[in-house]
């Protein structure tokens, strides 16, 4: 069984090369020759076009930055769809609008291809290491059989209902992840302000309550003053782009991530949008007058 890969950026170009480390045979497809060249070396095989990749494999997943994207590249000039065969399988792991990938599941059923959407959780790092989260939406049974595809990128891999789910899932995931990276900035912010030292607060109430994912990731990065991406403010724009169209099509109030949302966009405004989304506190900092750091060793 061979596996196409079309998207070989931050993600998608650790992900592809677990693929590899765990014996698939992998085509693969990036804008970029560098980003190819890398991943031939390992031992995959390059491929020309969308259409290419199809036409060689079984399964074709895609990674790529957002909705228009990936319709693109399925849909478009040489397309998935002008290749692919009846009883393949198209993961798509992009996290796009939840309507999208209904629209284009109907759309590759009638070619007799099945789809999942199937977005990460976890940013870089957890894609060099293989232990994203992954959740997925489309067929249980089409899941169950590309289960050990996820299990060789992933340390979890939920089914979590029809096409479209793993998106409304991610977007959840979304929303969540930029409330706690808000709130962790609000608080050090405030007790460094105070003159309390930050680091002795996130060893306070780690182990509580307040203890998160979001928490342990986030606060040693923004004491280090390291705000090199695993997760760059821009694709959280992007994600909850996402989340307040899907959320305003249903008719549900979201009025703190509608909050959250403008604080990244003034990040960006202020050329911060390659950085980590940590970087959430130089917004509350700027206001405040104060920067969160670890104390200078006496």
């Amino acid at each position: 069984m061979k596996i196409g890969f079309i998207g070989l950026g931050v993600m998608g170009k650790p992900m592809s090369s677990n693929l590899l480390r765990a014996g698939y045979h992998l085509v693969v497809l990036d804008l970029s020759k560098a980003s190819m060249d890398d991943l031939v070396a390992l031992g995959a095989e390059r491929a020309e076009t969308p259409q290419e990749v199809a036409e060689r494999c079984d399964i074709i997943i895609t990674m790529l930055p957002n909705s228009p994207q990936v319709r693109e590249v399925i849909l478009g000039h040489k397309g998935i769809l002008k290749g692919i065969r009846s009883g393949s399988v198209l993961i798509d792991m992009s996290s796009i609008a939840p309507l999208v990938s209904r629209e284009l599941a109907k759309t590759l059923l009638v070619h007799g291809v099945d789809m999942l959407d199937a977005p990460v959780s976890g940013g870089e790092p957890k894609a060099i290491d293989g232990t994203l989260t992954v959740m997925v939406g489309g067929p249980k049974i089409i899941f169950n059989r590309c289960l050990p595809i996820f299990s060789a990128m992933s340390s979890s891999a939920v089914h979590v209902g029809d096409i479209g789910a793993g998106n409304i899932t991610k977007l959840a995931n979304q929303i969540i992840v930029a409330l706690n990276i808000a709130a962790i900035s609000e608080a050090l912010v405030l007790a460094t302000k105070a003159g309390v030292d930050p680091e002795s607060v996130f060893e306070a109430i780690r182990g509580g309550l307040a203890g998160s994912t979001a928490l342990e990731a986030k606060a040693p990065m923004i004491m280090d003053r390291n705000f090199q991406p695993g997760f760059r403010i821009d694709l959280h724009i992007k994600d909850l782009n996402n989340v307040l169209d899907t959320a305003h099509e249903l008719g549900v109030p979201i009025p703190l991530t509608a909050s959250v949302m403008e604080i990244l966009q003034s990040l960006k405004v202020d050329g911060l949008g390659n950085n980590d989304h940590g970087a959430v506190i130089r917004y509350y900092e700027k206001m405040s007058l104060v920067e969160v750091k670890r104390p200078i060793a006496k």
